[in-house]
């Protein structure tokens, strides 16, 4: 029902900036949240960033605070992910979810368990 298709990833250098898209496909009626996870080799997936269409509210990892940026066009129905100062520990693979459908009362963002539908990631790859 939904297809999710990240793009933007690449070789980049630390201290540059690099904007990751999230194309969304499929006929959906509305959403609640979509957001941004990363997994770096050996670890869990890790939340970045969401947003939420209601309120337009973001939100961000505590840690990542400042230098990375959440927002959508929903028009073309895309999501991106603006990343800037780079840094060696940013590289992993950034996937993109998107929440469809609320289970719960709580609006689990920060969680996988909050989301519907995955992209397949792209990879960011940042040198020293």
């Amino acid at each position: 029902q939904v297809q999710l298709v990240e793009s933007g990833g690449g070789l980049v250098q630390a201290g540059g900036s690099l904007r990751l898209s999230c194309a969304v496909s499929g006929r959906t009626f509305s959403w609640y949240t979509m957001g941004w996870f990363r997994q770096a080799p050996g670890k869990e997936r890790k939340f970045v960033a969401a947003i939420s269409w209601s309120g337009g509210n973001t939100y961000y990892a505590d840690s990542l605070k400042g230098r990375f940026t959440i927002s959508t066009d929903n028009a073309k129905n895309l999501v991106y992910l603006q990343i800037n100062s780079l840094k060696p520990e940013d590289t992993a693979v950034y996937y993109c979810a998107v929440e469809v459908q609320r289970s719960y009362s709580t609006n689990y963002y920060d969680s996988e368990y909050g989301y519907d539908y995955w992209g397949q990631g792209t990879q960011v790859t940042v040198s020293s």
